[in-house]
């Protein structure tokens, strides 16, 4: 997936403080992002057989909302504004429901929601850590070594509840043995944190749970909400029937664990390294 890892390494780039600033100073490119993101999505569904104008125009159309809405309100309102909470909504929400998946070729469905999903998370950036400098993203390199302590300490929270839970439950299979090892595990867990683990954290902690402490206070409360989003999100997901309550229950409490581990860490890397340890014990035990 050539354009996903553009995409990617994009993303990466923005944990230096030089390449924010120095995108900060161009406020075109903040103007010109909508058209170059979907030039560039326009590219990949034309390299898969997949690109139609509805598509294209349904795409600068996802790009452009949550773009004007963040440079109409500017860069004056006060961290948690509800012009925040409306361009995160509209990055989101479309492609949590799927939006504009009947304008692609079902074979690769899967591919082109993975660009536009890095399409997002690219523009959110772009956005609030750029833009809007919006305080508490913790969109940097980790401080301090006390990050890698919170990740481990809550993996291994995350372990002792979610275990016994999701077997008791029927969300998890009885432990069977690594379907994988060796390199071929090792890029599996590289695949979990950058294609799952840090886009969901930049997500649902760096945007959604920053925005309700930002509005509502950094409290155990604001924590508790974007879990139960990030519960709520996972009500879709197989392979249970759906609704799938089981999933909303373990990620709820999961969601919860990562919310804490970013809360006290100063990067949204440790909460992204807990979400891939939860994800790959998944993988190899249950």
């Amino acid at each position: 997936m050539p354009f996903a890892a553009v995409l990617l390494a994009l993303i990466l780039a923005l944990f230096s403080r030089t390449v924010q600033e120095r995108l900060r100073r161009l406020l075109i490119a903040l103007i010109a992002a909508p058209v170059l993101l979907t030039a560039f999505f326009c590219v990949a569904a034309a390299h898969y057989g997949a690109l139609s104008l509805p598509l294209a125009s349904a795409v600068l159309a996802f790009t452009t909302a949550p773009t004007l809405v963040v440079l109409v309100a500017g860069t004056g309102r006060k961290p948690g504004a509800l012009t925040d909470l409306a361009a995160i909504l509209l990055l989101w929400l479309p492609l949590e429901f799927g939006a504009g998946a009947s304008l692609v070729p079902r074979p690769v469905q899967g591919v082109l929601h993975a660009i536009v999903y890095g399409v997002a998370i690219l523009l959110g950036l772009v956005l609030f850590l750029v833009y809007r400098e919006l305080p508490g993203m913790r969109y940097q390199l980790p401080r301090r070594l006390s990050d890698l302590a919170n990740a481990t300490l809550g993996l291994a929270i995350c372990g002792a509840i979610l275990i016994p839970l999701g077997l008791a439950i029927g969300f998890l299979n009885p432990p069977h043995h690594p379907p994988v090892t060796g390199p071929r595990l090792a890029l599996r867990i590289a695949f979990i944190f950058f294609g799952t683990a840090l886009p969901e954290e930049i997500l649902f902690r760096a945007l959604i749970q920053n925005w309700l402490a930002q509005r509502f206070g950094d409290t155990v409360r604001s924590v508790a909400g974007a879990a139960l989003i990030f519960g709520v999100a996972h009500l879709d997901n197989g392979p249970q029937p759906l609704p799938n309550w089981r999933y909303m229950i373990v990620a709820t409490i999961a969601g919860f664990i990562f919310g804490m581990v970013f809360r006290k860490s100063t990067s949204v890397i440790a909460s992204a390294l807990t979400h891939t340890g939860v994800n790959t014990v998944k993988y190899v035990w249950f």
